[in-house]
């Protein structure tokens, strides 16, 4: 049992920044290293790789650039308009520059695992490119630090949770630096923070004041020991509390919910036009599942007392079905289910199964039976459409009260899991109603099931809809149920509202106080955050932590001042998270949780990173979110258009933003979600048992790897990362080991982001490798300075020699492949490998002074630095300060000459698209199949026709084109045409 105090540091934004642990911490490290080290004015690479054993001094070549870039952005910040939250602060030119890279933030666990380091080199690499594109790029950094876990170690460490979470942020930012991530720490914020949380509830007040929050009784996890709800995390497989062991029970407590159904339509509808990945839109759209159909009222044959229980109301998506139906299934909470409305012959069994099947519906338990299962209730109701057809109704496993109207119609003849439903029952069943159209494709009827439209049987049960199509059928049947008032057209979904009460003490209080004569009352925003009361026992036992808290429960009504008392719940983390992307955009706004235009400008985010496990609920969660706060002009166009302070320009750069791929509030206008990164997992074949890595080694007669202990082959796979299956990998040993930048690079490389990455540490040295041979390349260049620009060298271009044109075109040929890949397809594999063949062809160049050998090696160093940043950095400190002053000048517009100046203070690298075309090639020429001779150094691209009459014209010709006897030219009966590789000429 723990007692809370409050933190003495508040977290978050108050904690140090980046800048300042970098400085305090590198800085006497660097100070370390010789002048040599540190590379001075004529330095080489070489210097930073042992002689003796190859290796790149990673630790100080990654320090000094730490040190750096502090240096630069404490410059910058002096340089840069104090006033972020001001509205006049912002030109259409800077709104039209801004490019948001935004990336999921995490929870502060302390630990930074590879996932993580996979998705923020990821934002980096991108958040760096686009900054030398001459974006100006908000690349923002915080963390999601309410939630369970740090209540649960608070518990099992006794340590406040507010504490904890402090100081795994503080780990968790060293751990970033060490992967040389860049972000904006000035923007940092925390949710666990009051003056983040302060927001959180003003937006909750903001939802209930538009009635879009409301309270209901709502089913929970009940842990009947220690008299506590469970989050669904917290049952295991077998339904029993993780803690005590108990059987969890469903309870109903009041609840709060957002009404996110109101815009079930909106988030559909915007799916469309958004730049996602089409499996994330499928999964939103299948989450939301808009049905339209019908809803049919099926009257009780014996009406009870209850005047609300006269009939059963039904949706379906299959009005054609209608008279196919063999039974009505409930839900086990249905309002039918209780003694009032049940027979007395019935009631007790089908409450005892109501209470099983509410048993067997926590959040671990195996439901897999439970479309099968069910009791007859004794009750019948009349079909509408023929009052003398009754039909039994039955409380069933699969119905939920929460999705439609708690109750189905069974057809089985016309549905699978009806169909099995009705066999473990032994209901009879009414024969087919629908039959596949004439000569279709369709499955036939000797099928016990047929689940596709179709024709309407001539059959008495279908009565005058016999013969019609299912969709004309159900058009007819909706009618006339409308006109005898037992059923309208209706459209369902399968979203629910959502549940935003959690009975925890980590997390943000909901701003409500209870007023016996007011009832429900929203704190008012002077009183502003409801901060968690300090002081109370934490022990995951005895329901809320916060309705102990008996002074902080206490309280006045804000309307009438009587006596009251606060809500004792707190909001689901997904509401902390659901607008943090906003907040970024001006975080230190103490009057109101941001600026109109400050969020105007920067939303929706240009490009948002992130897992793809939160495909679903975070996103439509934050799309919600958006959308109510800009509908309600929080922020968008309609916000800032009457703002007198915003000049014309920028209100037509605010339009402009919002008339592109996201619209109507949506926040997110590109998704790029990463797959997971699996590890080396060794199993033992005969048990199954996963082995520790120390348990494997290698044979040194075969080379293969063996069990230990067995001397067995080990099964091999790649899984999820888990230490439960000792294949996770410690990113910090492995920056250790390798270095941040090749340890980048292989992430990067081993697979493209959407793809699951399967780790391998061995295959790493290759680009430890790549890094040294590009450093050695850079040091034999500065031997040989160019002696003029390329755009100087350009002017002369007809008179270039082979060799030149071929590495300018091979240097355009990078820059598109690059390019392509960190704009378009995200493929980073493809830009580091075109990358590598730039690095292996500028190898082989002799004439190293020409300037398009210089043009290519820096547009190398430019495009390598976003994805490998102390390498790029201390390769372009070489070039700047080694002889390339000609070269330089035309890559350096933003140079403001200083030695401090950064390669991400340069311009990506523009594509010459006369330089993609090939000039020259040689073609082999075959006869009859077999390559007899070349046309060296001919202009590309020529016709067929034009390379049959050179290869005609070529010395060799006559001993394979023409007829020695005669003299005379075979003849060619055709020719086969590779483009600029091959022409076949078949004599």
């Amino acid at each position: 049992m723990l007692k809370v105090h409050r933190c003495v540091r508040p977290v978050g934004l108050k904690s140090p920044s980046v800048n300042a642990v970098v400085t305090s911490v590198f800085m006497p490290i660097a100070r370390r290293f010789s002048t040599s080290q540190i590379a001075p004015a004529h330095a080489r690479f070489a210097q930073w790789i042992d002689a003796m054993t190859g290796k790149l001094n990673t630790s100080g070549l990654e320090t000094k650039w730490k040190v750096r870039w502090a240096e630069i952005k404490a410059l910058e910040k002096q340089q840069k308009r104090t006033d972020s939250g001001a509205s006049t602060g912002l030109s259409a030119d800077d709104i039209e520059r801004l490019f948001y890279v935004l990336v999921m933030f995490p929870y502060p666990s302390g630990v930074l695992h590879m996932g993580h380091v996979r998705v923020y080199t990821i934002s980096d690499t991108i958040s760096r490119f686009y900054k030398m594109s001459g974006k100006h790029v908000i690349h923002p950094m915080g963390w999601d630090a309410f939630g369970l876990p740090a209540e649960n170690a608070a518990i099992e460490r006794g340590i406040a949770p507010d504490a904890w979470t402090a100081s795994n942020i503080d780990i968790m930012k060293e751990q970033l630096a060490r992967i040389l991530a860049d972000f904006d720490w000035d923007r940092e914020l925390a949710t666990c923070d009051p003056s983040y949380y302060k927001w959180t509830q003003y937006i909750f007040t903001r939802l209930f004041e538009h009635g879009m929050v409301y309270r209901k009784e709502a089913v929970v996890n009940w842990d009947p020991i220690d008299q506590t709800v469970l989050a669904n995390e917290q049952v295991d497989k077998n339904g029993r509390s993780w803690r005590s062991g108990a059987v969890v029970e469903q309870r109903k407590l009041n609840q709060w919910f957002a009404k996110i159904t109101d815009y079930a339509d909106d988030l559909l509808r915007d799916l469309e036009p958004l730049d996602w990945p089409e499996h994330v839109k499928s999964m939103q759209a299948s989450w939301i599942g808009r049905s339209e159909g019908a809803e049919f009222a099926f009257a009780l044959d014996l009406p009870t007392q209850c005047s609300e229980a006269q009939s059963i109301s039904v949706f379906t998506s299959r009005p054609d079905t209608l008279f196919g139906v063999s039974y009505l299934a409930i839900a086990a909470d249905h309002p039918l289910v209780s003694s009032a409305h049940l027979p007395k012959d019935r009631a007790e069994e089908v409450l005892q199964y109501a209470q099983q099947v509410s048993a067997s519906q926590t959040a671990g338990s195996d439901r897999t039976q439970s479309t099968r299962t069910g009791v007859f209730t004794g009750l019948y109701v009349k079909h509408p459409l023929d009052l003398n057809r009754l039909v039994p109704v039955y409380v069933a496993g699969y119905v939920l009260s929460g999705y439609g109207t708690g109750a189905v119609m069974g057809v089985p003849a016309h549905d699978v899991r009806d169909y099995e439903f009705s066999q473990a029952n032994g209901l009879s069943v009414l024969p087919p109603v629908v039959e596949p159209q004439p000569n279709s494709d369709a499955q036939s009827l000797e099928a016990p099931v047929f689940t596709g439209e179709g024709i309407l049987r001539r059959i008495p049960e279908n009565g005058p809809y016999g013969g019609m199509s299912s969709a004309q059928a159900a058009k007819e049947i909706i009618k006339v149920a409308a006109e005898r008032g037992v059923g309208k057209h209706a459209v369902n979904y399968r979203l629910r509202d959502w549940l935003l009460s959690r009975q925890r003490y980590w997390g943000a209080p909901v701003p409500i106080i209870h007023c016996p004569s007011c009832g429900a009352v929203p704190v008012p925003e002077s009183d502003l955050p409801v901060q968690l009361p300090s002081g109370i026992e934490i022990s995951g036992r005895g329901g809320s932590p916060l309705a102990r808290a008996t002074e902080w429960v206490n309280c006045k009504c804000p309307k009438c001042s009587g006596a009251a008392k606060r809500d004792t719940d707190t909001l689901d983390t997904f509401v902390d998270s659901s607008w943090y992307f906003l907040r970024y955009a001006d975080p230190h706004n103490t009057r109101q949780p941001f600026d109109a235009l400050c969020a105007s400008a920067v939303v929706p985010v240009d490009i948002y990173i992130g897992g793809v496990e939160h495909a679903i609920l975070h996103l439509l969660y934050s799309r919600f979110i958006s959308k109510f706060l800009w509908q309600t002009q929080s922020f968008g166009y309609q916000a800032i258009e009457s703002l007198g302070t915003v000049s014309e320009a920028v209100k037509d750069a605010i339009r402009k933003k919002e008339c592109g791929s996201a619209v109507n509030g949506e926040p997110f206008k590109r998704l790029l979600t990463q797959g997971m990164v699996h590890g080396l997992t060794y199993k033992d074949p005969s048990t199954g048992r996963f082995l520790k890595p120390d348990e494997v080694v290698v044979d040194k007669d075969s080379g293969k790897l063996r069990i230990k202990l067995t001397n067995e082959l080990p099964a091999k796979s790649y899984e999820k990362m888990s230490k439960s299956k000792y294949n996770g990998v410690d990113p910090n040993e492995t920056v250790d080991k390798f270095g941040a930048d090749a340890t980048r690079l292989h992430m990067l490389y081993l697979a493209p982001p959407q793809d699951t990455l399967e780790w391998d540490t061995q295959s790493i040295v290759g680009m430890q490798r790549w890094i040294n041979r590009v450093g050695r390349l850079v040091d034999s260049a500065c031997d040989t300075p160019p002696t003029q620009s390329i755009e100087k060298a350009l002017d002369s271009r007809q008179q270039w020699s082979k060799e030149a044109r071929e590495t300018f075109r091979q240097t355009n040929i990078t820059i598109q492949r690059a390019t392509e890949a960190l704009t378009s397809t995200f493929a980073f594999n493809t830009a580091i490998a075109a990358l590598i063949e730039l690095s292996n062809y500028l190898g082989t160049v002799a004439d190293r002074k020409h300037p398009t050998f210089a043009h290519g090696l820096m547009c190398l160093i430019k495009m390598l630095s976003p994805m490998a940043p102390s390498v790029g950095e201390e390769l372009w400190e070489i070039v700047h300060k080694s002889g390339y002053p000609q070269a330089i000048a035309s890559h350096c517009a933003t140079r403001n000459g200083t030695d401090n100046a950064s390669v991400f203070a340069e311009r990506w690298p523009k594509v010459d698209e006369t330089a993609l075309k090939q000039q020259n090639v040689t073609i082999a020429v075959q006869v009859n199949g077999k390559v007899r001779f070349r046309l060296e150094d001919i202009e590309a691209d020529q016709s067929q026709e034009d390379l049959i009459q050179a290869a005609c014209e070529h010395a060799q010709a006559k001993k394979w084109l023409f007829d020695l006897g005669s003299g005379k030219l075979k003849d060619i009966r055709k020719a086969i045409h590779v483009p600029n590789k091959i022409i076949n000429i078949i004599v």
